[in-house]
C-alpha cells in the first residue's frame, strides 16, 4: 500500500495533487443504498401525484378547466321536452333565490326600480326568427329569459342572465361574440328608452374583454346612461360574475333613424319588456287635496 501510494503521487501532475486525498480516502456508497433511495423517491412522487390528481378532480381551479375542460353533453335538441322544462324550472328557482337579486329587491330605493322579463310577451311568430329569444333559447344555451331591474327614469339597469355550455368558443369559455350580443341588447334597452320615438339602432359598440367568462353560470350586466341628446343616446355597461369580478366592459352609441316616425315600436316594446303601471299611494281628501277634475 505505501509503495503504491508513493507511485501514485510521483506519477500525478502537481496541479492535480490537491484532488488526490478525496479520491483515495473517500468511501463509496453502499450498493444496497441506491435502490432504497430510488424507491423512496418513486413513492414520494406517486403520493404527491395522486394527491394533486384527487384534489384537482374533486375541486379543480377554474383556470385548470380552461386548460383542460371536462367533457359535457350537448344541449338537448328539444327545449320543450319534459327533462328540458324540468331543468329550466330548477334554474329559475336558483335565479329567484340568488342573494344578489334579494339584495337588489330590498334596497332602500327599490320602489324607484321596476322588474321585467324581456321576450316574455314576444309573439311566437317573431321569436322563432330572433337570435337570443329563438335560435339561442333552451337548456345549455340561454335557458332563461333575462331578468332586468331598471330605474323608472331609465338611467340605469341591471340584467341577470344564465349562460350555458353550448355558448362557448373555447370549450368551457363563453364566446366573446355572444357576450357582445348580450351587451348590445342590454345597452340598447336603456338607450332606446331614452330616445324620443323609442326606436334606435347601434351606431357604435366598443368592447374590452377583461377576463374569460366561464360557462354554466349567472352573469350580471350593469348599464348606465352616459348622455342623451335628441336622436342620440350614449350608454356604458359592464359584465360581472356573481362575485362582482369584472369580465367585460363596453361603451355604445345608439341613434334614432330619421324615418322612425314611419315605424311601429310596439314589437320593440314587447321584446324589451314594459313595466307594470307604477303604484302610487292614494291621496286622502282629509289631507286637504281634492281629487283631479273630471275630464269633460
Amino acid at each position: 500500500m505505501p509503495s503504491s501510494f508513493l507511485r501514485t503521487i510521483l506519477s500525478t501532475p502537481r496541479h492535480r495533487l490537491h484532488h488526490l486525498p478525496s479520491r483515495l480516502f473517500s468511501s463509496a456508497p453502499s450498493p444496497t443504498s441506491r435502490p432504497r433511495n430510488i424507491l423512496r423517491t418513486l413513492a414520494l412522487l406517486t403520493t404527491v401525484g395522486l394527491g394533486a390528481y384527487t384534489a384537482g378532480a374533486t375541486s379543480p381551479h377554474p383556470y385548470f378547466t380552461f386548460i383542460a375542460p371536462r367533457p359535457a353533453p350537448a344541449p338537448p335538441a328539444d327545449p320543450d321536452s319534459p327533462s328540458s322544462l324540468a331543468y329550466v324550472a330548477s334554474l329559475e328557482e336558483t335565479l329567484q333565490s340568488l342573494p344578489l337579486l334579494h339584495l337588489l329587491r330590498s334596497q332602500p330605493d327599490a320602489d324607484e326600480w321596476y322588474e321585467v322579463r324581456p321576450y316574455k310577451r314576444f309573439p311566437e311568430d317573431r321569436r322563432v326568427n330572433n337570435l337570443t329569444a329563438g335560435a339561442l333559447r333552451g337548456p345549455g344555451k340561454l335557458a332563461l329569459m333575462p331578468l332586468v331591474r331598471a330605474r323608472y327614469d331609465e338611467s340605469e339597469a341591471v340584467a341577470i342572465v344564465h349562460v350555458g355550455r353550448g355558448l362557448c368558443g373555447h370549450d368551457g369559455i363563453i364566446h366573446g361574440g355572444l357576450l357582445a350580443t348580450l351587451l348590445d341588447e342590454s345597452l340598447a334597452r336603456t338607450a332606446i328608452n331614452n330616445l324620443p320615438d323609442k326606436i334606435g339602432v347601434t351606431a357604435s359598440l366598443s368592447i374590452n374583454y377583461r377576463t374569460p367568462t366561464f360557462a354554466d353560470q349567472f352573469i350580471v350586466i350593469k348599464v348606465h346612461l352616459s348622455e342623451k341628446n335628441g336622436r342620440k343616446a350614449k350608454v356604458s355597461g359592464r359584465v360581472e360574475d356573481l362575485k362582482g369580478n369584472l369580465l367585460v366592459e363596453a361603451n355604445a352609441t345608439f341613434v334614432q333613424p330619421k324615418y322612425s316616425s314611419m315605424l311601429s315600436n310596439s314589437v320593440v316594446k314587447q321584446a324589451m319588456g314594459e313595466p307594470e303601471p307604477r303604484k302610487r299611494n292614494p291621496v286622502l281628501l282629509s289631507e286637504g287635496m281634492p281629487p283631479p277634475a273630471a275630464k269633460p
